[in-house]
C-alpha cells in the first residue's frame, strides 16, 4: 500500500509517495518462488552441460561442444540471476537508499554481454570445421542432443512466463532460449549427418544458431542498459504524462521539470514541479498527482515538489533537459 507525507519549506513543499510491487520487498525472510525457479533451472543447466560437453568430445560434433559451452555459460548466467534476486531482497541501507533492486538489471546486463562472447566461439569454431571437417558419432550426438532439448523444453516452461518485467529472469530466459536452439539444432545436425552424411552440417548450424542468439543478446543489452541510464520506460511518453497531471486537479496550473525512470524491472518513478493557482492547498493536488500516476501510468515512487510562486530552480540558473 502506498503511503505520503508532506514536509513544508520556504517556498515549496515536497511529498513522497511510495509504493513497492516486487515480491522480494516482501520476502525479506526466506526463498522467494522467483528464487526456487532461477535455482532449479540451475540445477538442471549444470547436469546436462556436462552431458553435452562430455558427449561432444566423445562424438566430434561441434554442435554439442558449442551447446555445451553455451550451457556453461548459462550456468553461471543463472547462478548470477540468482544472486541478484536475492541481493535485491536487501533492505535499503544509509549507503543505498533505494536498496540493491537495480542489481537484477546489472545481471541481465552482464547476461547479454556473455551470450556477444559465445557468439564470438560458435563462429570461429564453425567456421574452422568448416575447412577442417571432422569425424562424427552421429547416434551418440543425436541421443545426446535429444535429452538436451527435453531438457531445455523444462527449464524454459519453468522460467517462461516470469520474464516479461523482469530483466534478470529475462537474461536467465535468454540463455535457456539460447540453449534450446542449440540442442535443437544438434538433433537436426546429427539427423542430416546420419542419413546424408553431411558433415558440414553440423558447424553450419552451430552457425545459424550464434545469429540467432546475438538478435536476442542486442535487445537484453538495449533494455537493460535503457534502465541502467535512467531512460524513460518503453512504451511511456512523457509529454502524454505531463499532459495527464496538468488536467489532474483543478488547483493545477502547471507541471514541469518531470523525470520518469525505472529503478528496477517494473519498479517505475517519478520526480516532478506542480505549480498551482493562487490560493490553492497542496494536499490535493499532491493526491491527484499519484492517484494519476499510480493508475494511469503504474508510478508508484512519486517525489512532488509545490511551487507556490516562481520555479526556485529557475532562480538558480536550472540546466539540463528536465528544465523546461
Amino acid at each position: 500500500m502506498s503511503s505520503a507525507h508532506a514536509h513544508t519549506h520556504d517556498d515549496h513543499d515536497h511529498d513522497h509517495a511510495h509504493g513497492h510491487a516486487h515480491d522480494h520487498a516482501h520476502a525479506h525472510g526466506g526463498v522467494t518462488g522467483r528464487e526456487k525457479k532461477l535455482i532449479f533451472a540451475f540445477v538442471l543447466t549444470t547436469l546436462m552441460m556436462v552431458v553435452e560437453m562430455v558427449g561432444g568430445v566423445f562424438s566430434g560434433s561441434l554442435a554439442l561442444v558449442a551447446d555445451g559451452g553455451h550451457m556453461l555459460i548459462d550456468a553461471l548466467a543463472l547462478l548470477l540471476a540468482i544472486a541478484g534476486a536475492w541481493f535485491a531482497r536487501r533492505p535499503a541501507d544509509a549507503r543505498r537508499t533505494y536498496g540493491y533492486g537495480r542489481l537484477e538489471v546489472l545481471a541481465g546486463f552482464v547476461n547479454a554481454l556473455t551470450q556477444f562472447v559465445l557468439v564470438a566461439f560458435i563462429a570461429y569454431e564453425a567456421v574452422t570445421r568448416l575447412f577442417e571437417p571432422t569425424h562424427i558419432l552421429s547416434g551418440l550426438m543425436l541421443v545426446v542432443a535429444l535429452i538436451g532439448l527435453v531438457v531445455n523444453v523444462l527449464v524454459l516452461s519453468t522460467l517462461h512466463g516470469h520474464a516479461h518485467d523482469d530483466v534478470n529472469l529475462a537474461g536467465a530466459t535468454l540463455h535457456v532460449i539460447g540453449d534450446l536452439l542449440g540442442s535443437l539444432a544438434a538433433v537436426v545436425a546429427a539427423l542430416l549427418v546420419r542419413w546424408l552424411a553431411w558433415n558440414w552440417a553440423d558447424p553450419v548450424l552451430s552457425l545459424l544458431v550464434s545469429l540467432l542468439i546475438l538478435n536476442s543478446a542486442w535487445r537484453l543489452l538495449r533494455r537493460s542498459s535503457h534502465i541502467l541510464l535512467e531512460g524513460v520506460p518503453e512504451g511511456m511518453n512523457t509529454e502524454e504524462v505531463e499532459a495527464a497531471l496538468r488536467g489532474a486537479d483543478a488547483s493545477i496550473r502547471d507541471v514541469h521539470h518531470l523525470h520518469v525512470w525505472q529503478l528496477a524491472s517494473g519498479s517505475r518513478m517519478a520526480t516532478l514541479h506542480a505549480e498551482l493557482h493562487e490560493g490553492t492547498g497542496s494536499a490535493q493536488a499532491i493526491l491527484a498527482i499519484n492517484r494519476v500516476l499510480a493508475e494511469r501510468f503504474s508510478i508508484q515512487h512519486v517525489t512532488v515538489q509545490v511551487d507556490s510562486g516562481d520555479c526556485p530552480d529557475e532562480k538558480r540558473g536550472c540546466a539540463g533537459p528536465g528544465c523546461r
